[in-house]
């Protein structure tokens, strides 16, 4: 049994960051060595000290969209909150998304009037979320650019002065309700010091849903789904991570939206495929890892499912020590907080 408890600790509300440090390389880095147990304090512009010519670095390049709502009931009045995160299809009525939705007294049937003129009706649940039919002047997406909003975790309780501070500096592809953070930390002078130095740098992608932010309600962890996200990894990209991992070069990937997308495609041997599809590949300790040799991410919240992957990765007790160390040396955590580089 693995139990939630087991991912627990005490964190003290005000080290959960509220805002970006610019520049974004200036944040802290805390090197954990995994083997030994031994940590770095370093700057996270010094990572590239740790890279090697014949790594390949692996980041998600994935965007978020501006993917929330905020609307009222039609006939009541109450404000409502839509998020939406997956197409289901359409309908004769519209576009059929799969949402998650705050607000009182939600049923099948419900009608909510939206911004630029979309209206929206819930016709069933799914899972946590509803299915839910937009009736739209213009595809739904290209609505969502004018008067949707980035969505920011729940422990944000701040305003972003600037959107574009949330995503990556290499964000391509739209799809995420959440940023992969962990490459938040690069800079584009950054990126060109790391290809500088003899490593390869490959995208994949994984569109991050809400599940990220779900607190798992349950004691047993197995017992814990996650919702699948759409990934797609290249034939370039697999070609070039088998290269480097066939001339001895370590997999260095960004994130555990990374850690899991690579996971997800790599058979027994290590060996990565190309291809596109659904993940809900949760990783607990008693994983083992096929392809990945080390890790960038950031300090995750308690009881959090990236927690527990990172644990699988470095081991329970050694990760936890960790991160007292961090909270001792008043380190920022969640998406906007400091880096660990796990070696």
């Amino acid at each position: 049994m693995v139990s939630l408890s087991e991912f627990d600790y005490p964190l003290p509300e005000e080290l959960i960051a509220q805002q970006p440090v610019e520049p974004r390389d200036a944040s802290r880095l805390l090197v954990l060595h995994r083997q030994t147990g031994s940590l770095e304090h370093r700057t996270f512009s010094q990572v590239v000290d740790y890279l090697r010519p014949g790594d390949v670095l692996v980041i998600n390049d994935t965007r978020v969209i501006p993917a929330r709502l905020r609307g009222e009931k039609e006939g009541t009045g109450g404000r409502i909150e839509v998020l939406v995160f997956q197409p289901l299809g359409t309908s004769p009525g519209g576009e059929v998304w799969k949402a998650l939705v705050r607000g009182r007294r939600v049923r099948e049937g419900t009608r909510v009037s939206l911004p630029g003129g979309i209206t929206a009706t819930f016709r069933e649940r799914v899972g946590e979320g509803w299915a839910v039919e937009f009736q739209t002047p213009r595809p739904l997406l290209s609505l969502l650019k004018e008067v949707g909003e980035v969505p920011l975790p729940p422990y944000i309780h701040l305003p972003v002065e600037d959107p574009e501070q949330y995503q990556t500096v290499y964000a391509r592809r739209n799809g995420s309700v959440a940023a992969p953070t962990a490459g938040r930390h690069f800079t584009p002078r950054l990126l060109s010091q790391i290809t500088a130095r003899g490593v390869t740098i490959v995208a994949v992608t994984l569109h991050i849903g809400p599940g990220t932010f779900l607190p798992v309600r349950v004691e047993e962890v197995t017992r814990h789904r996650i919702m699948p996200e759409a990934y797609e990894v290249s034939e370039e990209a697999a070609e070039r991570i088998n290269g480097a991992r066939a001339a001895g070069g370590r997999v260095v990937a960004v994130g555990t939206s990374t850690v899991r997308t690579l996971e997800s495609v790599a058979d027994e041997t290590g060996k990565v495929h190309p291809g596109k599809g659904w993940t809900d590949l949760f990783i607990l300790p008693g994983y083992r890892f096929k392809v990945v040799d080390a890790l960038v991410t950031n300090f995750h919240l308690p009881r959090s499912t990236l927690l527990m992957l990172v644990c699988a990765f470095a081991g329970r007790e050694i990760v936890l020590r960790a991160y007292q160390e961090a909270i001792w040396e008043r380190y920022r955590f969640g998406s906007f907080g400091d880096a660990m580089l796990i070696l």
